[in-house]
């Protein structure tokens, strides 16, 4: 319901600032807090609403199957963009991480903010994060990638549906790839599968960068 009313007052205000997800939050805490409700028994019917994460998750591969010509001829420019996107995403986290002098645990929490939840809380647990502060980021990262996705692609004059689906999806994951899928099936097509191969180069990936950097 929280969602539903998220998505009315998105449509009619027609403004990027109220994502649907963003007002679906603020509403269920401000009901929990009001109600005194614990998040033991909340999440007793919200694990009902989590299971249907992973059918939801597997059915982003039907519009990428229907562009797997698309995918073959681009397939190398695709790896790399996810590739590249997702150093950038670790190495920027860290560097910044040291500019504002933010506590280390925390800067490890946030390595992991730009993949799809259940890879990224492993990711955390392994680099020797906050797994609860890496979700909390994760969320807000999906969210802010969801509102300002169609201003940066205006300010940059990106144009071509695979790169825009690459972009967002390997930087917002699962919140961006809904915004990707608005804007056309081959951008959510290609934002969902960059979802999971970034998934999997920032397991690979971020363990490295943090040695490398000295950021244990």
């Amino acid at each position: 319901m929280a969602f539903e009313i998220g998505i009315w007052i998105n449509m009619k205000t027609k403004i990027s600032l109220l994502n649907p997800l963003l007002i679906a939050i603020i509403l269920v805490i401000l009901i929990l807090t009001f109600l005194n409700i614990d998040l033991e028994t909340y999440n007793q019917g919200g694990q009902i609403i989590s299971f249907f994460l992973g059918p939801a998750t597997v059915a982003l591969a039907v519009p990428l199957y229907k562009n797997r010509v698309l995918l073959k001829a681009n397939g190398i420019p695709i790896l790399a963009g996810i590739t590249i996107g997702s150093f950038v995403s670790i190495l920027s986290v860290i560097l910044l991480s040291k500019l504002f002098d933010i506590e280390h645990i925390l800067g490890l929490s946030l390595v992991p903010k730009s993949i799809t939840t259940p890879i990224g809380i492993e990711v955390s647990k392994q680099i020797g994060g906050i797994p609860e502060i890496t979700v909390a980021a994760i969320v807000m990262t999906g969210i802010t990638g969801a509102i300002i996705a169609r201003l940066v692609f205006k300010v940059l004059r990106l144009k071509d549906s695979v790169a825009i689906g690459v972009a967002i999806g390997t930087s917002a994951h699962a919140l961006g790839t809904g915004e990707a899928i608005k804007m056309g099936e081959v951008e959510g097509a290609m934002s969902g599968l960059s979802i999971g191969i970034a998934g999997l180069v920032t397991v690979i990936l971020a363990p490295l960068v943090i040695r490398l950097l000295g950021y244990f």
